[in-house]
């Protein structure tokens, strides 16, 4: 007989949280009761699950008695604030915000990357920042092979990225209505920002640092050199990446190509000849991590170009939560 688990959902009216339902019932998640938890401003708003109307409830320190799984979608300042009181109810936090994501007593989680580390938890497990996610899936099978020195990535970021705040800017804008509230610094629609979050002192933002670090955590080596540059451009769903490795080791674009296509969560679409190459559109509403436009950068000895596409919201966010909490239930 299958173990049914108590769920909980923090943050479910949010973007990410609303796909987090989505994939917990697409997937068939064993799911005894559920539980949706957000702020007092959405209190009472109802939520479809599995045939049943539940009514989302206040978040609140109690509210995890008897939870045994609590998927985090409410940013970093509620997840510090609720999941030590979720900790000590016993439950599982899987946690979507940055608020733990380099604290070294947290595993980092990509469960095609590095499954094990879900059973070293005190607690609470870190899921990575959406684009670290879609581009380490897709590096780890070739690190095993050949062995990465250097990564160079930059992203195009869709709007979904920033939540709620962000679509309605690009919705708004694109309908010449007057813009509520600006998520971004400048105009998106029509548009390419070359800034995601904050700018430290060093010139690079806090997403292009996010990537260096979780990319190194992750993948548990710390002498893979990364720089990032990270975009905002003005697509509804899916994040794109122009990825640059250089290997130690020689390869042949045979053997990558194969490589890539064996492994787990990744799908390959590369055919040039007939335009063929992953792109946000195909990659809405999907869990693959996409991969094309594989080559060599003649630049450097061991030197690799590919795009990678993925589902910001699906394997970016809450896919791969709900991923993490299933390898979990295996380990049980």
């Amino acid at each position: 007989m299958v173990r049914l688990y108590n769920v909980a959902v923090v943050g479910a009216t949010g973007l990410v949280g609303r796909k987090m339902i989505q994939v917990l019932e697409e997937r068939r998640f064993p799911v005894a009761e559920v539980s949706f938890l957000a702020s007092e401003r959405s209190v009472g708003k109802e939520v479809d699950f599995a045939g049943r109307i539940h009514r989302v409830e206040k978040l609140v320190p109690q509210s995890f008695k008897g939870i045994e799984v609590a998927l985090f979608s409410a940013g970093a300042s509620v997840s510090k604030e609720f999941s030590p009181h979720a900790v000590k109810a016993g439950t599982l936090v899987i946690d979507n915000s940055s608020a733990f994501r380099l604290d070294d007593h947290v595993p980092l989680v990509v469960p095609e990357v590095n499954r094990r580390m879900i059973f070293h938890h005190k607690g609470i497990i870190a899921n990575p920042n959406c684009s670290t996610i879609q581009m380490v899936v897709a590096l780890k099978p070739l690190h095993d092979h050949w062995k990465i020195r250097r990564v160079v990535v930059t992203t195009y970021q869709s709007v979904t990225g920033a939540g709620q705040r962000g679509l309605n800017q690009l919705e708004e804008e694109l309908a010449r209505l007057p813009v509520q509230e600006m998520k971004f610094p400048h105009q998106i629609a029509h548009n390419v920002v070359p800034q995601v979050d904050i700018f430290y002192e060093d010139g690079y933002t806090r997403e292009e640092h996010k990537m260096v670090n979780e990319t190194r955590k992750i993948m548990g080596d710390e002498t893979i050199r990364v720089t990032a540059t990270c975009v905002r451009v003005p697509v509804y769903g899916g994040h794109s990446e122009a990825v640059n490795v250089e290997f130690e080791r020689p390869f042949e674009l045979a053997d990558v190509r194969h490589v890539l296509g064996k492994a787990p969560g990744l799908a390959v679409c590369d055919d040039p000849q007939k335009n063929a190459y992953p792109m946000p559109i195909h990659a809405w509403d999907r869990d693959d991590v996409f991969v094309g436009r594989i080559r060599r950068d003649e630049t450097v000895p061991h030197g690799l170009n590919m795009w990678v596409v993925s589902d910001n919201l699906r394997k970016g966010a809450a896919t791969n939560a709900v991923q993490i909490a299933e390898e979990w239930i295996k380990g049980q």
